[in-house]
């Protein structure tokens, strides 16, 4: 059976939350230490979230969640058509051009394109509309990403080929419930893995990050119990660092998304280091993060322990009790395969050609209906 086209199941002319994860061939530890050979890789990590920063920066795509570790890594990103479109035919030209540039510095960076490569590209209507698609496009995030990565890699060992076992896998989040869930499930995979410990020493995850910038220096951080209340402002707390001094989060999207008081429309970012400001669950930063510390130490403990006051109003929103909570945030992986939700939202969707329906594995239905 011939499998499923990206584009029947997320387009780039469309909003889209699609959980997205690619591993290295074999399995083998091509990004950590190597216990067969003794070889440490971890050096890539930092390559992969550089490239990370990198393209949120420039693609009309905002990056909600990661994680890397070392055999895979897990994103969850949300496509952004209407910022594209609110971009003029120089400004695709030019992030284009950074993107994939035709002169390098001598630093291996990107130089600035000059008002001939712009024009190159602005005159002709039909490669920036072309451009303008691949900007809000996961699949070219993914294929930049993954080409970047495999390049320096194999240039770092002296070797040719495959260095991503197959294409990236990708699974579209539906609802709220499974937005939420799979951010979670992302953020706690280096603890869910015995790599770390505390999301303070998960390295290389948006978790470590979001905490980061909480804190009154980015360099000292605190457990997450020690995180400010929800009911103390975000702003104030990321006035506490330096103005100099970016945010360790400055590339993710915000947590909180206001229903109350959002902005309605593109919200571009205007830090030029994400696409918008648009927020993405109905919690703030701190409660997000008092979630993952729960949850983890439920799933560690492997015995329920009572919810926690706080976080009570938010499973009677998701329609979840907090025993189904942890089965679907330490299951997410194997629960869904395409698309990701409540069984009956899954059952509601079809392909864009409208002659395929999803279906809901058993399992999945009987934890969730």
């Amino acid at each position: 059976m011939a499998r499923l086209a990206r584009v029947e199941i997320f387009a780039p002319d469309e909003i889209a939350i699609v959980h997205v994860m690619n591993r290295t061939v074999r399995r083998c530890f091509l990004m950590g230490e190597d216990p067969l050979t003794g070889k440490n890789y971890e050096h890539r990590k930092a390559w992969c979230e550089e490239q990370l920063i990198k393209q949120a920066a420039l693609f009309g795509i905002d990056l909600l969640t990661y994680a890397i570790l070392s055999n895979h890594f897990h994103l969850v990103l949300r496509s952004r058509p209407d910022v594209v479109q609110s971009w003029d035919d120089a400004e695709v030209a030019r992030r284009w051009l950074l993107l994939c540039p035709l002169r390098k510095g001598p630093d291996g960076e990107a130089e600035e394109p000059t008002a001939f490569e712009l024009d190159c590209i602005r005159n002709h209507p039909q490669r920036v509309a072309e451009l303008r698609t691949r900007l809000s496009d996961i699949s070219w995030w993914m294929r930049l990403l993954c080409q970047k990565i495999a390049q320096r890699a194999n240039k770092d060992d002296g070797e040719v080929g495959k260095f991503w076992q197959a294409r990236f896998k990708a699974v579209r989040l539906l609802d709220e419930a499974a937005l939420m869930a799979c951010s979670v499930y992302v953020d706690l995979n280096p603890i869910r893995a015995a790599m770390a410990k505390t999301l303070e020493e998960s390295d290389f995850t948006s978790a470590q990050k979001r905490i980061a910038s909480l804190q009154p220096s980015a360099n000292d951080l605190l457990p997450v119990q020690g995180a400010p209340s929800s009911h103390q402002s975000e702003h104030v707390l990321h006035c506490d660092l330096p103005a100099s001094q970016p945010l360790p989060d400055r590339h993710l999207s915000p947590v909180h998304l206001d229903e109350r008081s959002a902005s309605i429309g593109v919200n571009l970012s205007e830090s030029g280091y994400r696409a918008s400001d648009k927020g993405f669950l109905p919690v703030t930063t701190a409660d997000y993060l008092e979630l993952l510390d729960w949850t983890a130490r439920e799933l560690k403990s492997n015995a329920r322990g009572q919810t926690p006051p706080t976080l009570s109003p938010l499973f009677e929103r998701l329609g979840m009790n907090a025993a189904t909570w942890c089965s679907v945030v330490q299951d997410f992986g194997r629960l869904f395969y395409v698309m990701a939700g409540k069984p009956h939202v899954i059952d509601g969707q079809t392909s864009r050609d409208g002659k395929r329906h999803y279906k809901v594995k058993p399992n999945t239905r009987k934890l969730m209906s």
